[in-house]
């Protein structure tokens, strides 16, 4: 909904694009009713890889308030036909219309799935050299091993799985990447802005990419990966070889306190007094969560009340606070004095603001706050100044 943007992908569309701007050719095996069908044709056509479809009657929709969204999954129905296929390359991803049972010489499999992640073999499928890409909550769910560190999880799942290649992904941490022989840290990347659909399915597609098509060790390909996923973020686009070369996004840095398991507390500042207030700080308290942040939301610790009821104790949560996300739209008083009281603590301020001038702004960017006018954007910057700290 906002940013506005309404596009015909699915995860296999959307890697068919990304290979095929890196140069790599790619047959696109997927379910598409006729009209997906007459998109992805005519992006075919136009970038170069070829459609092989199986039709179904409604192909699956998903629909987001923003970017970090759980979607609304519409169009699910029966279970059809799985896709079959041999190639000595392929990429597999899970599918929510049905299965696909492939033959390879190497692969590389992404399951899809946090809650319940299938074994690439359980229906029948064989590689001969495989490559896992899954977050955290799929590793845990795969290897029945909740709680494990990432090194743990991927040793295990390449003693138990018939894979020679385990990339787990950790978000602001990067990935562990373990080739067979041991594990390997590969950064993320920090950009200018983020849009957040599809960016797991440009790690698969690059990765693979580097890996399959280059013969790029595993590391060296998840690490590719993670910039040409930047680039995505950043862009909404798919970067070509040129492209990716020119790129030179940072690596998120991130400290040894939070790798040692420290969460910085993150304070909520904004208002809320109408419903759409109280809506976005919903959202925001919940994302900031999900990134594994600590939070002190006024508005839930503290509530309404007079001055002498809340002033206090608001500003005693600055004063624990480690860092502070700001609402900024609107201008609300408490909120900018909130803003002005963190900088004079010389602690970081992360600024969502998308509907106020430069010159209202001016007093935040000139005192060292983080502006932003995207909201997924605001949410990652927060989460990379958290990790720093």
């Amino acid at each position: 909904m906002w940013p506005g943007w309404k596009e015909v992908f699915g995860s296999a569309g959307r890697a068919a694009s990304a290979i095929s701007c890196m140069g790599g050719q790619v047959d696109l095996y997927t379910y598409v009713d006729t009209l997906a069908q007459e998109v992805l044709e005519s992006r075919a056509a136009l970038e170069d890889f070829h459609v092989i479809p199986t039709q179904v009657s409604q192909s699956i929709a998903f629909e987001y308030h923003h970017s970090l969204e759980t979607p609304r999954i519409y169009g699910l129905g029966k279970q059809e036909p799985p896709l079959s296929v041999t190639a000595d390359r392929i990429v597999r991803f899970g599918l929510l219309e049905g299965d696909a049972i492939v033959k390879g010489g190497q692969v590389v499999y992404d399951p899809q799935s946090a809650s319940s992640p299938e074994l690439f073999c359980t229906n029948g499928s064989t590689a001969d050299n495989l490559a896992l890409i899954l977050n955290r909550r799929e590793a845990e769910s795969m290897t029945g091993l909740p709680g494990r560190s990432p090194e743990n999880l991927a040793e295990h799942l390449i003693q138990h799985s018939e894979a020679q290649v385990v990339v787990i992904k950790l978000g602001a941490e990067g990935s562990l990447v373990h080739d067979g022989a041991a594990g390997h840290r590969v950064p993320a990347y920090q950009t200018k802005r983020v849009w957040k659909i599809g960016s797991g399915d440009n790690f698969v597609a690059h990765f693979a990419f580097h890996w399959m098509n280059e013969g790029k060790s595993p590391v060296e390909s998840a690490d590719l990966a993670s910039q040409g996923t930047a680039y995505y973020c950043q862009t909404r686009g798919f970067a070509t070889p040129d492209l990716l070369n020119a790129f030179k996004p940072k690596p998120v840095v991130v400290s040894k306190a939070y790798l040692a398991g420290y969460r910085p507390l993150v304070y909520l500042a904004g208002p809320f007094f109408t419903l759409a207030q109280l809506w976005l700080v919903e959202q925001a308290l919940a994302d900031l969560k999900a990134m594994g942040l600590r939070v002190f939301s006024p508005y839930h610790e503290v509530g309404h009340g007079s001055a002498d009821d809340v002033v206090q104790l608001d500003l005693e949560g600055i004063d624990k606070a480690d860092l502070v996300f700001a609402i900024g739209d609107g201008l609300d008083s408490g909120t900018i004095y909130e803003v002005g009281y963190t900088c004079a603590k010389a602690k970081p301020v992360i600024f969502y603001c998308e509907n106020e001038t430069d010159e209202n702004k001016k007093m935040m960017g000139g005192s060292g706050c983080t502006l932003c006018d995207d909201y997924a954007t605001a949410i990652y910057q927060t989460l990379w100044t958290a990790c720093a700290l």
